[in-house]
């Protein structure tokens, strides 16, 4: 694992294999490359490679301006391709997401989840995340859930 290679979306190659990433995964939201462009400018995002294979990709939504310190929220996603996973990939970005929101003066840290994606939700609870909401998007019923880190999670 030593040979994972994790990258801040920079530029259009970037943008790209992140935009990849997110479109194979979420495929009820896809983005466009101008989308993914905005994303970068109120977002950290990062893709993953495993020598020149892209293996998945994070984001983190840092606190709004707006958040109370002792409420700041920061959004940690990992996200890894199909092929790429079971292999402690996941570990590594969510760990490398999770450390890039302390930096942020992330007070609490939750993720959000697409509800059939049985194994990302799985992969929450055991990381110490627990449910604290279900939604749908307007233009889409597929259910989502957020998800919030316990205390006991911050280890």
């Amino acid at each position: 694992m030593t040979d994972l290679r994790i990258e801040k979306v920079q530029g259009d190659a970037l943008i790209e294999d992140w935009r990849h990433v997110h479109n194979l995964i979420i495929p009820a939201d896809p983005l466009s490359l101008d989308d993914v462009r905005e994303r970068v400018g109120r977002n950290h995002l990062e893709v993953a490679y495993l020598g020149d294979t892209l293996v998945g990709c994070t984001t983190v939504r840092p606190p709004t301006d707006d958040t109370a310190t002792a409420t700041a929220t920061a959004t940690v996603i990992a996200r890894v391709l199909p092929e790429h996973r079971r292999q402690g990939f996941g570990e590594v970005l969510y760990r490398h997401g999770l450390e890039h929101a302390r930096t942020l003066d992330a007070a609490v840290i939750e993720t959000v989840i697409l509800a059939s994606n049985v194994a990302g939700v799985r992969f929450a609870e055991k990381h110490g995340f627990v449910e604290v909401e279900r939604y749908v998007l307007p233009e889409d019923p597929a259910l989502w859930f957020t998800m919030r880190l316990t205390e006991d999670g911050l280890t």
